[in-house]
């Protein structure tokens, strides 16, 4: 059964960082896709960026694009989301996930509990 963390959410200000991580189990981390998701209150969940199997590409919605990387460490089935320049419209609720590739980021498992991001303006 696949098991999706995420943690290092929190109430930042606006033009301040945080770092998300995922720890992802019951999968085979390696050769899988991972991307990254939010939702905003009284919005649908949309998508953030995703990074290929081996961490070599990455992809990033415009809104994110410049502010945002996304990473991986394969020995530590982890991936991670360090955000900078932040926005207030950027609080949302983060969630990763995995995904069939990079041009089609369709989620492949069940949601984890995500991690809520709160930037103050």
């Amino acid at each position: 059964q696949v098991q999706l963390v995420e943690s290092g959410g929190g109430l930042v200000q606006a033009g301040g960082s945080l770092r998300l991580s995922c720890a992802v189990s019951g999968r085979t981390f390696s050769t899988t896709v991972m991307g990254w998701f939010r939702q905003a209150p009284g919005k649908e969940r949309e998508f953030v960026a995703t990074i290929g199997w081996n961490g070599g590409p990455s992809s990033y919605a415009d809104y994110v694009k410049g502010r945002f990387t996304i990473s991986r460490d394969n020995a530590k089935n982890t991936v991670y989301l360090q955000m900078n320049s932040l926005k207030p419209e950027d609080t949302a609720v983060y969630y990763c996930n995995a995904v069939i590739s990079m041009a089609q980021p369709t989620t492949l498992d069940a949601w984890g509990p995500g991690t809520l991001v709160t930037v103050s303006s």
